[in-house]
């Protein structure tokens, strides 16, 4: 976790020097706007999307669930979790909060790398509302059919990378 935001910080360093460098403070001024704007946005929000998933757990079997998607649900746990993904409504707001509920409520890391790529894959609430509509139903097909593996594929290569390095991310 540290590692992670000391890079982000470095990388905000480099890219405000490369501002700077091409629009001086204007350009600085500017990001800075759309950071506090964005950042308003996400202080509101994100609660709200971590609070909702904890309901969602008092809600949902979240445990069954995370049975059938566990640790030991291998394969088929993976496939499932790739098609529960592709179900998850909304954006990260939304299915982030209810992966971590998953992932807290029992269910393995592999599973949640399908889940999370189905979810990206798939996401039916996209599809429905913007792919179909503009680019066609025989479009999507494809798209689907081309695509339908990459879910299971990340889950298998996370499985991997587990037993191999014998990751655990229980608690972040």
């Amino acid at each position: 976790m540290i590692a992670a935001t000391i890079f982000i910080w470095g990388l905000v360093l480099v890219l405000a020097v490369l501002v700077f460098r091409r629009e001086r403070f204007t350009g600085l001024k500017e990001a800075g706007t759309n950071a506090l704007g964005t950042g308003r946005m996400l202080s509101f929000r994100l609660p709200f999307a971590l609070l909702a998933a904890s309901f969602l757990v008092q809600v949902v079997p979240v445990a069954a669930l995370s049975h059938v998607i566990g640790p030991a649900s291998g394969l088929m746990g993976i496939v499932l979790a790739g098609l529960i993904g592709g179900l998850l409504p909304g954006g990260p707001m939304t299915s982030f909060p209810i992966a971590i509920v998953f992932l807290q409520g029992g269910a393995g890391i592999p599973q949640m790398v399908a889940l999370i790529a189905g979810w990206s894959v798939f996401a039916l609430h996209r599809m429905l509302a913007y792919e179909a509509p503009i680019m066609g139903w025989r479009f999507v097909g494809l798209r689907l059919a081309s695509c339908a593996v990459l879910p299971v594929l990340a889950g298998v290569i996370a499985e991997g990378i587990v037993l191999a390095v014998g990751l655990d991310m229980v608690g972040g």
